[in-house]
């Protein structure tokens, strides 16, 4: 992501190998609704290449920085995209810099999901 940020320090961040979704726990159908957002998977798509501001990021994917915003907060509150660093505009205004926690994302079932035998397999 290029941008016009006069003041621009490398951030150091060191994502997750990866991160398991659980089909089934709780906590973790609120990643899966985050992640059910087109607009969420562009931003982590975006964020995987480099770290990033939320301007740097609408601009990206052409999206309002308000949309960026909502969908940034989200992000954060699942644990997906954490605050790396600080930037400054060219007014010398604080722009914070997100980046992705997790490199990898694993979509599974839980263990402990109930199955009756006459349909543990799936097949009829």
């Amino acid at each position: 992501m290029s941008s016009a940020l006069p003041h621009q320090p490398s951030v150091e961040y060191a994502p997750k190998k990866q991160t398991d979704v659980v089909v089934g726990e709780e906590n973790h159908s609120n990643i899966l609704q985050v992640l059910s957002s087109d607009t969420a998977q562009e931003i982590l798509t975006t964020l995987k290449r480099e770290p990033g501001t939320a301007s740097d990021i609408a601009t990206a994917i052409g999206q309002s920085i308000q949309n960026v915003t909502y969908h940034l907060d989200r992000l954060r509150d699942v644990d997906l995209v954490a605050p790396v660093g600080t930037w400054y505009s060219e007014k010398g205004k604080e722009m914070t810099v997100y980046a992705v926690t997790t490199e990898e994302l694993v979509v599974r079932f839980s263990e402990s999901a109930h199955q009756t035998s006459d349909h543990s397999s799936g097949r009829g």
